[in-house]
């Protein structure tokens, strides 16, 4: 089975932009987490098939809701593309405005 995890390099850029709590610094598996949400989302399954080595599939889901209540997400798509822009490396020949799916009625 392939696995999607973020290298050293990607998760370096990620890192500094998650979300942490007033109490102290990033819970222990939050790599993992964050790469659990990654698979759940490239693979297009259901989060309870998300693979034991993520951590358990409620506690991925948790965090992936904590971090989208957060605006994480935005926060952290809007820093990586001021980071390639910064670097050269915004085209808008990479774009993907949609990628949903919506099945037609007959």
């Amino acid at each position: 089975m392939a696995r999607f995890d973020v290298t050293d390099a990607e998760w370096a850029l990620i890192e500094p932009h998650v979300p942490v709590a007033a109490t102290g610094p990033l819970p222990r598996r939050v790599r993992e987490q964050f790469n659990g949400v990654l698979w759940r989302f490239r693979t297009g399954s259901g989060w309870r098939d998300v693979p034991e080595r993520y951590g358990s599939w409620s506690t991925v889901y948790a965090r992936f809701r904590s971090w989208v209540a957060s605006g994480f997400f935005q926060a952290l798509m809007d820093e990586l593309i001021a980071e390639a822009a910064s670097r050269g490396k915004v085209g808008l020949t990479l774009v993907s405005v949609d990628s949903t799916i919506v099945r037609a009625h007959h």
